[in-house]
């Protein structure tokens, strides 16, 4: 239905973008992919995807088109809903979610919050064949944000992701103590994800 939305960034954050198009401003749901990606202000294009429920009407957006493919693949596996699609693509990048299914990679998709044994066998049966005709860029982002800063959007980024505030501090602390202060936002989460 939508294409796409290109307009002036109002806000954003780990979760989500906000889009002013001509005075009517669209909140995007995004993963923590794009949110590297994108710049903090300015003219910007967000891909789209609107997912229908029956109590909601949710839009996603995405850096580029080749995510957004990723997303509609996976939310084509049956159990995949769009927030475990979401998840994953927070979790890794549209190539790295391509190679662990291409090579069967159970144990890589498991590591993902969410994903269960049944659901990785699941998306790997289902996608392994789509996987190896498709062609994803790798295009890591990286944000460098200060401390403070780094150690709110973090926590924001896992509180929507599910996990509890004092669990995801914890988490974060940990992180950061162990890996240093000098890792992109991205890598944090995606590191603490893996540990859970």
């Amino acid at each position: 239905m939508y294409a796409y939305f290109e307009g002036i960034i109002k806000e954003k954050n780990p979760a989500y973008a906000v889009l002013d198009c001509n005075g009517v401003g669209y909140l995007l749901n995004i993963s923590l992919n794009t949110f590297t990606k994108m710049p903090d202000s300015g003219k910007y294009k967000l891909y789209a995807h609107l997912s229908v429920k029956e109590d909601a009407h949710v839009l996603f957006g995405f850096a580029d088109e080749d995510e957004r493919t990723m997303f509609r693949d996976l939310i084509s596996v049956s159990g995949v809903g769009a927030v475990t699609a979401r998840m994953m693509l927070s979790s890794l990048s549209p190539p790295e979610i391509q190679q662990a299914i291409v090579n069967g990679d159970v144990s890589r998709l498991k590591a993902i919050k969410g994903i269960g044994e049944k659901s990785a066998q699941r998306i790997i049966v289902d996608l392994r064949n789509k996987m190896g005709k498709e062609s994803f860029a790798s295009t890591p982002g990286i944000l460098t944000s200060p401390h403070n800063k780094l150690k709110q959007e973090a926590l924001n980024a896992l509180e929507v992701l599910g996990y509890a505030r004092n669990i995801a501090e914890k988490a974060i602390e940990k992180t950061i103590r162990e890996e240093g202060e000098a890792l992109s936002l991205e890598d944090l989460v995606k590191r603490i994800l893996k540990n859970f």
